[in-house]
């Protein structure tokens, strides 16, 4: 082990030439379970933000009461998506996730396109969560305080205690994302649990409001299904724990398919009942009105007063939770980039002690705080604007990522592990969830207005779709001068992978102190660290 600020690893991608491998630093191996993996990926959905945030405008604009209906539906299809996405995550662990799982499924140039997306989205995502936890400060402190509380400085705060938190061994960040992720869950599960031993409300249990079907009617179902589908997003953060994962081949299939299935099951609860809890022909007034009241209302009726003041701080702490989690995101993904040698080195660089990413880490806080700062210096509002702006940007690359990989798996099993493939699991259940996803890109950009509300007329807004195609192409273009002028960094695109034998290795020692090299040298040990790499370009 190096003894210098950082630990390297001798690992290893497919390089024409022997001796030309690059210096790759490993995170730390073995770090976290299952737990820590769900914890993480249900912290980036942030179920107290998505039940406030996107249950209301689904009622009021949308399907009306069946909005838990919807939620049914959202949880179907991501599940499906879901069995596509775990067939890669078992034969491929690296925490470049999307752009390791597009690249060897179809191709190193779409792969690139698909990397920067997935970069750029989950930087947009912090950015748009220091934004949410500066407006609810800013309206808690008010109404429970009478304190006003200027929003940057708090954004700031944030932007400091996500760069502390991620500097740190995961285990840290997963500690706090738990502590908090506990106390949202508890408030949004305790309001469903009551509402419904009290009898479900004014109406008694209103089975009909979970009925998917009649979520596809109302004013705009289709805005209703883009706002469900938005409250998963973050969940597939679990693909990239894997090289710091005990098990990966094992723990990350399971940790996505409870994150996908549990949200849902979750989410269709709390929506059924607070809906339940308010009466089902107050509920669109309601939703209408007072947003927040749907889910505040029947939690004061029938849990407390109390527990709504709670509530109103547990916002603030589930949104700063989600957003750290996206830190980490963005970290690890400019990480993946990074040790590739693809835009700065510097980025793969891991820290000697910790084995966190810290450079992408910091480098990534320094871009969400030009954000905020931009929004700031234009006088935008951190809820209104760089909240909600930064979330359609960053969902329309996400979902446009999740549609490549889908079709990914397809192509992977074309030309690897025949002993693995399923009618079902490596060709249909991929090609729908693809399909689905698409569907889902074009319910936003139906929607887009109505979603970005008061700041659909800024030039930002105005200049998402462009800003969406501009990343992919200039991926492309970044791959294509990669494959021309350096063709032995273009040759790992995306292809840094964990070995068959450093996974058994950690899989079987439980480890989680010092890192270990992937098992080979020379040209074999190349091909060996490289287990699925493919010839596609």
């Amino acid at each position: 082990m190096n003894e210098g600020p950082e630990a390297p690893l001798s690992g290893q991608g497919a390089l024409p030439e022997p001796g030309s491998r690059p210096d790759i630093q490993r995170l730390k191996p073995g770090a976290v379970g299952l737990f820590g993996v769900v914890f993480m990926a249900v912290a980036t959905a942030a179920p107290i933000t998505a039940m406030t945030g996107n249950v209301p405008p689904s009622v009021a604009f949308g399907n009306g009461i069946y909005a838990p209906g919807g939620y049914v539906i959202a949880t179907v299809v991501l599940s499906v998506f879901a069995v596509g996405y775990v067939a890669m995550a078992r034969h491929i662990t690296t925490t470049g996730a999307f752009y390791g799982y597009i690249s060897q499924g179809l191709g190193r140039i779409v792969g690139m396109a698909s990397g920067l997306l997935a970069v750029v989205a989950y930087m947009v995502f912090e950015a748009s969560l220091v934004g949410l936890v500066a407006s609810f400060v800013q309206s808690t402190f008010s109404s429970q305080l009478h304190i006003h509380v200027p929003w940057l400085p708090v954004a700031a705060l944030v932007i400091i205690f996500n760069s502390v938190l991620a500097y740190f061994d995961i285990n840290f960040a997963v500690k706090v994302l738990g502590v908090l992720m506990l106390g949202e869950v508890l408030a949004l599960g305790g309001m469903a649990v009551s509402v419904l031993v009290h009898g479900g409300g004014p109406n008694g249990i209103a089975l009909q409001t979970i009925n998917p079907f009649k979520a596809l009617h109302g004013v705009n179902p289709g805005f209703a299904l883009f706002f469900a589908f938005w409250s998963w997003v973050g969940f597939e953060s679990t693909a990239m724990y894997g090289e710091e994962s005990r098990n990966p081949r094992r723990i990350i299939p399971i940790a996505t398919l409870v994150s996908v299935i549990g949200i849902g099951l979750f989410y269709v609860f709390v929506s059924w009942m607070a809906i339940g809890g308010n009466g089902l022909a107050q509920s669109v007034r309601i939703a209408k009105s007072d947003p927040f009241g749907l889910i505040f209302n029947p939690l004061g009726e029938y849990v407390g007063p109390w527990a709504v003041h709670i509530a109103s701080w547990l916002m603030i702490t589930g949104s700063f939770a989600c957003g750290l989690a996206f830190h980490n995101c963005a970290a690890r993904y400019l990480y993946a980039i990074g040790r590739e040698g693809i835009i700065n080195k510097r980025l793969g660089r891991t820290h000697r002690r910790y084995h966190s990413p810290y450079v992408a880490s910091l480098t990534q806080s320094v871009v969400t705080g030009i954000l905020v700062l931009g929004f700031a210096a234009f006088h935008q509002d951190p809820y209104g604007s760089l909240y909600a702006l930064c979330a359609i940007l960053g969902t329309g690359m996400i979902l446009l990522v999740q549609a490549l990989c889908s079709f990914a798996v397809i192509g992977y099993y074309r030309t690897h592990h025949r002993e693995a493939r399923h009618w079902f699991t490596t060709l249909v259940a991929p090609l729908l969830g693809g399909t689905a996803m698409l569907g889902v890109i074009f319910l936003l950009f139906k929607n887009i207005d109505a979603a970005a509300g008061a700041a659909a007329g800024t030039p930002f807004f105005k200049a998402i779709p462009w800003t969406i195609v501009a990343v992919a192409v200039l991926g492309i273009a970044l791959a294509l001068h990669l494959r021309r002028h350096r063709p032995e960094t273009y040759a790992i695109l995306g292809h840094i992978v964990l070995s068959d034998t450093e996974v058994d290795r950690v899989s079987g020692s439980g480890a989680v102190g010092e890192t270990a090299p992937l098992e080979g040298g020379g040209q074999a040990g190349r091909r060996d660290a490289l287990e699925g790499c493919g010839d596609h370009d």
